[in-house]
């Protein structure tokens, strides 16, 4: 048996496709692979900024319900700016010792020369007025130093003496002298409020004990004077 051109055994076998034409088609194929890639780039990065942006809006309605509440309740938040705080220049506070009375600018003094003597501010108590010059030493150990006047309720002075008990670095005394009828006082910070669970007096607790304000941290608050100077 013969075979002739026309029989199928003679049809042109297929042709492949020519290195240019491969070349051709590698680079659709990548150019649709990373046409791809930053498409799911662009769907991934637009769900994290919708998650992002509720997130911070779940966080504002939450601060905004916090700041509604009246300043005398204890909202749990500590941080944040203490509302009628004073500051002083701590540059400008002197930090000498003297063995004589210091006349200071403020009530209660916040800082400036002091009594080479500090008094005991572990937790302490004190049932009579203090000497001005040794509690500021006091401060400079990054005590807070919490007074209060006759406008005080005695409730308020029983549950702010618990309090101190229960915190070192921390020291209170009557103060015939203030105005207010409490006063928490720091190295150049100082705060007045007119009850015990006023929320200022936990943010000021958090953020003056042993604060960033402390001239001398590491400062002990034992081993200074026990009781009041005579």
């Amino acid at each position: 048996m013969s075979f002739g051109p026309g029989d199928p055994l003679y049809a042109t076998p297929p042709q492949q496709p020519s290195g240019g034409a491969r070349s051709t088609r590698n680079r659709a194929i990548a150019i649709g692979l990373s046409a791809a890639v930053v498409a799911g780039l662009a769907v991934f990065g637009t769900y994290m900024v919708l998650e992002t942006s509720e997130a911070k809006e779940n966080r504002s309605s939450g601060s905004a319900g916090q700041d509604d509440k009246p300043s005398g309740g204890d909202s749990g938040d500590t941080g944040g700016a203490i509302a009628g705080l004073k500051s002083w220049d701590a540059a400008e506070l002197g930090r000498n010792h003297s063995a004589g009375d210091v006349d200071y600018p403020m009530t209660p003094p916040v800082g400036g020369d002091h009594h080479p003597s500090w008094l005991n501010c572990d937790g302490d108590v004190y049932e009579k007025a203090v000497p001005n010059v040794n509690a500021v030493h006091s401060l400079e150990h990054g005590a807070v130093w919490v007074t209060y006047s006759a406008k005080a309720a005695e409730g308020d002075v029983a549950k702010l003496a618990e309090r101190v008990r229960s915190t070192p670095f921390t020291l209170m005394s009557p103060y015939a002298g203030q105005e207010g009828a409490i006063t928490l006082s720091a190295w150049g910070k100082q705060v007045t409020v007119d009850s015990a669970d006023d929320r200022r007096v936990d943010q000021f607790f958090a953020q003056y004990v042993q604060g960033p304000q402390t001239p001398e941290p590491g400062a002990p608050c034992t081993g200074g004077l026990p009781t009041v100077p005579q």
